[in-house]
């Protein structure tokens, strides 16, 4: 699963242009270092052939929805079958978006204490990860939009503390995850585990096991005891 993320790029131009987005559509962008779920983001959809930055809450709320109670449940959609399940099926074929990060955080719960790792890319390279979204009303009138991150089996590097990791997209398969007309059996298959060599994680503070820090130390690498690297 994947149940916070980072987005810390601290120049907003420099990542629209990594993004492929005009500049200046981030104007209330933010760093992040710890997202978590119900909290804004911004996805990116496709709009006349054009990538388009969106802004989002983390926590998928169906149109159909009478209130968000369901938003903290729906924050993964399990790549198996998201092209069945009620709640996803809809926005599979209709509303694919990407969701950009430079990292997510799992844990390792196999001792007294939840440690939690930073999962990213050698040098902290942006990644973008497959996603869904939504549109409803709280109220008449009152358009809000919600996304989903899709998730998958774990590859060898995450599956150290976790079975399920979020679909980490290349730039041509993120292309064709927002392109409309690509066949429903080949978006299925873009629903993989990131390649082993792609992603790597190190031990973090375990500030981050709460939603409310937000700071860069959060994902730093911290030294643990022998008996905790050991387990």
């Amino acid at each position: 699963m994947c149940g916070r993320f980072t987005l810390t790029e601290p120049d907003s131009d420099l990542l629209a242009q990594e993004l492929g987005v005009s500049p200046g559509s981030l104007q209330e962008y933010e760093p992040r270092y710890n997202i978590a779920p119900t909290q804004e983001h911004f996805v990116l959809s496709l709009e006349n052939e054009d990538r388009e930055a969106l802004r989002a809450r983390w926590g998928l709320v169906n149109s159909w929805a009478k209130d968000a109670k369901r938003a903290s449940n729906q924050i993964n959609a399990r790549s198996e079958t998201v092209d069945k399940t009620p709640a996803y099926r809809s926005a599979f074929k209709k509303r694919r978006c990407l969701v950009p990060v430079d990292g997510f955080f799992e844990w390792d719960r196999s001792g007294k204490v939840r440690q939690p790792y930073w999962i990213h890319r050698p040098g902290r390279a942006l990644m973008f990860f497959a996603g869904l979204y939504e549109l409803w009303q709280p109220e008449p009138g009152n358009w809000r939009r919600t996304f989903t991150i899709v998730t998958t089996a774990a590859n060898s590097v995450v599956a150290n503390i976790h079975d399920r990791m979020p679909v980490v997209l290349d730039d041509a398969d993120a292309d064709r995850w927002l392109f409309p007309e690509t066949p429903l059996d080949d978006l299925k298959a873009l629903l993989r585990p990131a390649d082993d060599s792609l992603l790597v994680m190190y031990p973090v503070s375990t500030r981050v096991n709460k939603p409310g820090p937000e700071d860069a130390s959060l994902v730093e690498p911290i030294a643990l005891a022998p008996a905790e690297a050991n387990s």
